[in-house]
């Protein structure tokens, strides 16, 4: 049986969950948790196997949240449930870590399709997704989202969220040097020369 955390900062998600798997058979949820360093003190208190984390998480975002995971608690496995733009994230969020993701569109069957192919060790993304990124590799074309880092598309989003270098460097734990090292990167790879037109860019990316 599937020991489930889930991460979600939206009381209705996290109870919704809660008595979604409350008579399963398979999957028995363990706790929520409200932010992503909440994340850190239920791992240290209960057995997980698996955690169900959003994106948009308060105090450390859903991108930080994997990595710690993944280097701290290197046995559970995650699998990202978000509203955030699909082609985009499902790409950065498996880079950083995550072994999977599922769109908050998604029907219930393919969220518990989806927690127990990750639990049994698979990499879950939707057929969908699966298909255009085989598109693209067919047609030799490299869309901007995946020209991006994992940190890159982090940084991105919170530069579109209007934080600056320095509250950046702290809540993804670098200095403000780097900071602005992936400030250049991005505006050489989104072909822009300000600020403006960089946010410009991630509405674009819908992040």
């Amino acid at each position: 049986m599937v020991k489930l955390m889930v991460a979600d900062q939206h009381p209705i998600t996290r109870k919704g969950l809660e008595l979604i798997f409350a008579n399963s058979r398979d999957i028995k949820f363990i706790t929520a948790v409200s932010d992503g360093e909440a994340v850190f003190n239920a791992l240290n208190e209960d057995t997980i196997d698996l955690l169900v984390c959003d994106i948009d998480l308060p105090k450390l975002n859903g991108i930080s949240v994997i990595r710690r995971v993944k280097k701290e608690f290197p046995n559970v496995k995650i699998l990202v449930f978000s509203a955030q733009n699909e082609d985009v994230y499902a790409v950065s969020t498996i880079k950083a870590g995550a072994d999977g993701f599922v769109s908050k569109n998604e029907d219930l069957l393919t969220l518990k399709e989806a927690i127990m192919k990750v639990y049994l060790g698979g990499v879950y993304i939707s057929p969908k997704l699966s298909k255009k990124f085989s598109t693209e590799s067919d047609s030799g074309k490299k869309p901007y989202y995946k020209k991006l880092s994992a940190r890159e598309i982090e940084v991105l989003k919170l530069l579109s969220n209007g934080k600056r270098n320095k509250e950046i460097a702290e809540e993804l734990t670098i200095n403000e040097k780097t900071v602005s090292t992936y400030r250049a990167r991005l505006m050489k790879k989104l072909k822009v020369t300000n600020l403006i037109d960089l946010v410009d860019q991630a509405k674009n990316l819908n992040l």
